[in-house]
């Protein structure tokens, strides 16, 4: 059976949108790779994924919904707060490439109707990357595990971070769990996908992606045990499994979690309070307040801000806050009402996940993985496209009689 070409030219503009995410700073890969040419190669996936979608759907066939709207409405505000240009040129640049980003999740819009399509599409894509990452573990692990991180895994391939390695790994299991939980996979080809996740997942010490899949999978499993029996089952085992391996292997699992921090170290998330106590008492006028400085790369004084809601703060404002909230509180709305199914539970898990990754980690208010998550959530809660109503009858005319056809006179 030949596949859809449509639904293969969907999965290519996933895959593109997927690239234009990874970002350009990282670890130091195995061949040197300037940042000018990974920038110029996700910029350019980023306007072939628009290019497409557009082929696709030039008549501009669209689903309007309320998380289409809040995003646009943030990129709006992005635009009104850049223009001063506090952020230099390159919060204009950001803009445009927000711009781009939304406009081609609108023209896919037409094909969000209810399934896991996207689901399979997020999957794939991303346990593709984490290939990329095994394979430059395979072949260098010195630069696949630097004493810069920690010894913490990260891209040698492709420079990518230990908590980016560990939420893409965190995400496609979760997802896959949920899969296997609805039947809509077999579990062999679902353990190629989890398996490899979990180690690469151990192998990065990332807490917030540990976290937010075991919180993320608690409540999506819970949505479903009133009406799933292997929901139950897996639920009941789970929970054995954390006694068992919380009484078995405490210390263990402490030293995973610590990371060979201290506790004053810990405490302070890593240094991050101090940047956001910063952050929160440096001087800001009214309108800085409300529409923030305009889009940057997520830093203030030179240091990575790493959450979401302050790095929204810092470069959309107040107003940019309120979106995004917005944008997380209609998503889980909508998927607590709907009744239970696989789609609102994979739904439900991405939305917790990203409210979880929120406080630690950036990317919420801008083109980031974690809108394509949130992104795959909306199409999943989607009403089913309704069918097209059955063509009608053609009626056939009856032949007027010899006598009665009347003939023009020349």
């Amino acid at each position: 059976m030949r596949a859809d070409p449509t639904a293969k030219t969907v999965a290519t503009v996933w895959g593109l949108l997927v690239l234009n995410t990874l970002g350009s700073a990282g670890a130091k890969t195995i061949v040197p790779l300037p940042r000018s040419l990974i920038q110029m190669v996700t910029m350019g996936a980023l306007v072939a994924a628009f290019a497409l979608a557009l082929a696709l759907n030039l008549r501009l066939r669209i689903r309007a919904s309320a998380f289409l709207l809040l995003l646009t409405l943030l990129l709006a505000l992005s635009v009104i707060s850049s223009v001063h240009l506090e952020s230099g040129f390159g919060a204009l640049f950001r803009c445009a490439r927000l711009a781009l980003f939304v406009g081609t999740l609108w023209l896919l819009s037409r094909w969000w109707d209810g399934s896991p399509t996207f689901v399979r599409h997020h999957i794939r894509m991303y346990f593709a990357v984490l290939g990329s990452v095994a394979a430059g573990l395979v072949i260098s692990p010195g630069a696949a595990l630097p004493d810069l991180y920690g010894g913490r895994l990260v891209g040698a391939l492709w420079p990518l971070t230990p908590p980016q390695i560990g939420q893409y790994a965190a995400v496609i299991t979760g997802l896959t769990v949920l899969l296997v939980l609805g039947r809509r996979t077999d579990k062999a080809g679902a353990a190629v996908v989890i398996v490899p996740s979990l180690v690469l997942l151990a192998l990065t010490h990332t807490r917030t992606a540990t976290l937010g899949l075991l919180t993320g999978l608690a409540l999506a499993i819970g949505s479903l045990i009133l009406t799933s029996a292997a929901a139950r089952r897996f639920f009941t085992w789970a929970v054995l499994c954390v006694v068992v391996a919380g009484v078995g292997f405490a210390s263990a699992l402490q030293a995973w979690f610590l990371r060979g921090q201290s506790k004053e170290n810990f405490s302070n998330l890593t240094g991050r309070a101090k940047v956001w106590d910063a952050l929160l008492a440096a001087p800001r006028s009214t309108t800085e307040q409300l529409f923030g400085v305009g889009l940057g790369d997520k830093s203030f004084g030179g240091l990575p801000i790493d959450n979401s809601w302050l790095a929204v703060y810092n470069e959309q404002g107040l107003i940019g806050v309120g979106l995004v909230a917005a944008v997380i509180i209609v998503l889980g709305g909508v998927a607590l009402l709907r009744p239970p199914s696989l789609e609102r539970a994979c739904a439900i898990f991405l939305i917790s996940y990203c409210a979880i990754a929120s406080y630690t980690e950036a990317g919420l208010g801008d083109a980031s993985p974690y809108l394509l998550h949130l992104t795959v959530a909306a199409s999943l809660l989607a009403a089913p496209a309704a069918a097209a109503p059955p063509p009608a009858p053609e009626v056939r005319r009856r032949r007027a009689p010899r006598w009665a056809q009347t003939s023009e006179v020349a």
